[in-house]
């Protein structure tokens, strides 16, 4: 089992009409990595929504022929799902729009809220009736219903946010407006940009924003809401510096892509500060470091850099496969691990190497990758992980595996390296995460050390809304 990532949001804004379905369509592609589940883009047209969402990666559901359908619009929302709530269905996809007496709302989230059930079963009990096993339409309903009371859709959005517990990264537009929202403890990223033609851009990562041609501005801060209309840019910070911030450590793991910048962190320097950090602590007499695509390749850099090993390309990516890969039949188990990847035998045959990898779950993949080096070669396999053990599971939108599935939870270090085949096994010590980062503590590591920011929810199962739909 491998980490699955989060979902990524968009939304592009500019009083013009314009093509905004067009640049919706590249930036969820600069986001794909995010999510490969689902994808959906709405686009605004004088208040008129125009929207298609469905199963696949952004460059099968949106062909030439379906975006040539979209109207030219001033606003957009898009979105690229892996659903850490609910099952992967059509219905399950986002953006989800919303139909009310004051309006419309199309909206997209990145996140999971802790209180999701909780919220829901206080919805449906005061009449609520949900189409979705999706905890974003939780978040619908919430401002929705505050819609009613206030004035405007933000006011709407920030009365609602009193009710949220969790991650939450939103984009969302009403008829006139497109908003974006980070939640009190910014769990998940988000930023805004703006285009030559003055189009402003948010995004759950700044690597979106170049994709579209738009300088990045700054980071959404946490609990922040940023309005833009016809009005010009506006932000309600009543919910800023109500909470301690917690960005997810994971994001600069694996999750988000190298290029990117969140909060003012390079996403490429962290990973190689965390392969630096490896060959100090758990330096080892090699010939060779390779890293495993892609989220390996930046720390293994950094390490070959610290410890003065040769860094090589020692495993080849299939570029063609996507994450979601589905074998064709159930008579031809072939290895997954052999189809994605290849080993460069002219760089492993008779080399003592280092490998270095994100994470290790349950070990299962690990396993395999170790076993194509040694049938490639390789004479020595040191792993290198650049995160800590997972122990605990993650609550705010990253699906690790609860904790009688992680190996680390039932076996010492020495124990995992001699399963897996290697000759030594190292991982990122938790006390060096915040030299990672540069410094900081404004992080979320739960998943390594159990210290959650918020009430764990009562029932964690993934498809625990599944029974809920009405009929």
């Amino acid at each position: 089992m491998s980490i699955h990532e989060e979902c990524g949001v968009f939304g592009a804004y500019n009083a013009k009409c314009q093509d905004v379905a067009s640049m919706a369509y590249y930036g969820l592609y600069a986001l794909q990595h995010r999510g490969q589940e689902s994808c959906g883009i709405v686009v605004n047209e004088d208040g008129v929504f125009t929207s298609y969402k469905d199963l696949g990666l952004v460059s099968e559901v949106f062909e030439r022929d379906v975006l040539g359908k979209f109207p030219a619009g001033q606003m957009v929302v898009g979105h690229v799902r892996y659903g850490t709530t609910g099952g992967t269905t059509r219905n399950n996809c986002q953006p989800i729009e919303v139909n009310h007496i004051k309006g419309k709302m199309a909206l997209a989230h990145n996140g999971n809220l802790s209180n999701a059930l909780d919220l829901r079963d206080e919805l449906e009990l005061s009449g609520a009736i949900f189409n979705t096993t999706s905890d974003t339409e939780t978040i619908a309903y919430m401002i929705t219903r505050k819609r009613m009371e206030t004035g405007s859709i933000e006011e709407a959005v920030c009365a609602a946010m009193n009710h949220l517990e969790g991650a939450y990264s939103l984009v969302l537009m009403s008829s006139t407006k497109l908003i974006a929202v980070r939640d009190p403890r910014g769990f998940r990223p988000l930023c805004y940009g703006i285009t030559e033609d003055g189009t402003y851009v948010v995004a759950s990562e700044s690597c979106a924003l170049r994709a579209v041609g738009a300088e990045f501005i700054r980071d959404v801060e946490p609990g922040e809401i940023i309005i833009f209309s016809n009005d010009g840019v506006d932000s309600i910070t009543e919910h800023c510096n109500t909470k301690e911030k917690r960005t997810c450590i994971f994001e600069h793991i694996y999750f988000a892509r190298p290029d990117s910048v969140i909060d003012g962190i390079s996403v490429h320097s962290a990973r190689m500060k965390a392969g630096e950090i490896l060959a100090r602590t758990y330096p080892v007499d090699a010939d060779v470091v390779i890293g495993v695509p892609d989220s390996g390749l930046d720390a293994a850099l950094g390490y070959a850099n610290e410890a003065k090993i040769p860094y090589e390309i020692g495993l080849i990516k299939n570029k063609y496969i996507g994450r979601t890969f589905i074998a064709p039949g159930q008579d031809h188990r072939f290895d997954q691990v052999k189809i994605k990847l290849s080993p460069v035998k002219s760089v492993l045959q008779g080399k003592k190497v280092v490998l270095i990898d994100d994470s290790i779950v349950r070990g299962t993949t690990s396993k395999r990758i170790v076993k194509l080096l040694r049938d490639a070669g390789a004479t020595e396999i040191h792993i290198r992980i650049s995160a800590p053990a997972f122990l605990h599971p993650c609550y705010y939108g990253t699906d690790i595996d609860s904790e009688e599935n992680l190996i680390a939870n039932h076996h010492s270090t020495l124990e995992i390296a001699k399963m897996l085949g290697a000759d030594s096994l190292g991982y990122l010590p938790l006390d060096s995460l915040p030299e990672m980062i540069g410094g900081s503590n404004e992080y979320c590591s739960a998943c390594f050390d159990g210290k959650y920011p918020t009430t764990i929810p009562s029932d964690t199962r993934k498809d625990r809304f599944e029974g809920k739909i009405k009929k």
